[in-house]
């Protein structure tokens, strides 16, 4: 469940840390009753940034699939990483 809370209980930033790193969720905070700014472990940042990636990856390839790029057969690109990442880990 979201965590909102008013600019005001910032002052007890140890209280706020702890709130941040045991949540999955992130801590918005508001001032006047208004939404100004949200808080989160950078963990849980982390994590967002790298699925908004992972978003952003899908949308290119689907666009351009539609436009009429020529895929590559899974096989190939499956044994591509496989040789790449074989090479890191020996």
């Amino acid at each position: 469940m979201a965590q909102i809370i008013p600019i005001r209980d910032l002052k007890n930033t140890a209280e706020i840390y702890e709130r941040c790193t045991s949540s999955n969720e992130p801590i918005f905070i508001t001032k006047n009753g208004y939404g100004g700014m949200v808080l989160m472990s950078m963990d849980l940042y982390n994590r967002k940034m790298a699925k908004l990636d992972l978003l952003e990856k899908l949308k290119v390839a689907e666009d351009q699939l539609k436009s009429g790029v020529q895929a590559l057969p899974a096989e190939t690109v499956l044994s591509e990483l496989r040789e790449k990442y074989a090479k890191l880990q020996g």
